[in-house]
């Protein structure tokens, strides 16, 4: 196995591993660790160049420390990547070496699941390094992030609609959920549970149709979604889907969704504000499932209950993005990040 460094400015450690034994590709970035522990999960997906997974690794570990920032976790801001297909290259030794990989960040990084990774493959990687979590309830750990993450996408949308209606109720609003996977077809089930006319669709067609018949959502076309009318617009699959193609098609009120880095570029969120749509940061609003892997490492253990509590709190930390964004005349994404810079200029003061 060969770790080497690669040099990025603003980031504490970035490192590459490559694992002829195994086949291992991979990158992890830890981009700030003022408050705790860089907390992030790992994804595998089949990049072209290690360059493209960079660039993902990189967005993804900054965002995670806003993530964890904003929503008060006592973590700090990682990411790791998988450079493969997980249909065709995943095996137990692989994720072994992947734990290797991690043991060699000596705690400053913990992952958890992500795109295309799920509990088994985690259990591999926790042979080889104990800085893990999500794991099986069973295990003793806190189980699946997915539904922690959609839940806590329900308080993000609730805000999202006072915001945009004066009105935080659900009943007769049509929302459109891009991306119906663990994360976006279980926000789906909860939202309809909430009274919403709840719309889906997906580049997987068989997904769709499994959720139309059996929760009688309202499927539609994934090709050219965006330009279907809807009150909220909710991505739940890849980021960047928020660019200059989609935003001047959009016929919704806001978007708020799961999804990971849905702006395209930063100066895509002054778009939508110029449009009119407003933007719930991403960051932001689908921090449900670090809460919840991060209540593993609290002094008493894992506690449901008092992660759902948490979980709650991105209403209100969605509020207060809103009220910067009002008062300030800035962007949603700006007022997310000065809500995050206050917050671990705080941590650095107190350290």
């Amino acid at each position: 196995m060969e770790i080497s460094q690669i040099q990025v400015d603003g980031y504490e450690r970035v490192a590459r591993c490559r694992d002829e034994a195994t086949g291992l590709h991979a990158l992890i970035a830890i981009h700030d660790t003022t408050l705790g522990p860089a907390l992030g999960g790992m994804r595998m997906l089949p990049y072209v160049s290690e360059d493209e997974a960079l660039f993902d690794v990189l967005r993804l570990s900054r965002g995670m420390t806003y993530k964890s920032a904003i929503a008060e976790t006592g973590l700090g801001g990682g990411k790791s990547v998988i450079i493969g297909d997980p249909k065709t290259m995943k095996s137990p030794d692989l994720f072994r070496a992947m734990g290797r990989f991690i043991d060699d960040m000596r705690g400053r990084y913990i992952t958890a699941e992500d795109m295309n990774i799920g509990i088994p493959d985690l259990e591999y990687v926790k042979e080889t390094t104990r800085w893990v979590v999500g794991l099986s309830r069973e295990s003793g750990s806190s189980g699946n992030p997915s539904p922690y993450t959609a839940r806590g996408c329900v308080h993000g949308v609730r805000a999202t609609l006072e915001e945009i209606h004066g009105t935080d109720t659900f009943e007769g609003r049509r929302i459109l959920i891009q991306g119906v996977g663990a994360v976006g077809g279980q926000l789906a089930i909860y939202l309809k549970e909430e009274g919403a006319q709840v719309l889906i669709c997906d580049i997987n067609q068989e997904k769709v149709d499994a959720l139309v018949a059996d929760h009688g959502f309202e499927g539609v076309p994934d090709e050219g979604h965006y330009k279907i009318e809807c009150d909220v617009y909710a991505p739940c699959a890849r980021g960047a889907g928020i660019n200059d193609e989609t935003i001047p098609a959009l016929r919704c009120r806001a978007v708020a969704g799961c999804a990971n880095n849905q702006l395209l570029e930063p100066r895509h969120a002054e778009a939508l504000k110029d449009r009119g749509i407003l933007y719930a940061p991403d960051y932001v609003i689908n921090a449900g499932g670090i809460i919840n892997v991060a209540m593993e490492l609290a002094p008493n253990g894992y506690d449901e209950q008092v992660s759902l509590e948490r979980i709650a709190t991105i209403y209100d930390n969605l509020r207060q993005v809103f009220e910067i964004a009002r008062t300030e005349d800035v962007n949603t994404r700006e007022a997310a990040a000065r809500l995050a810079e206050l917050r671990i200029g705080h941590g650095r003061v107190e350290a």
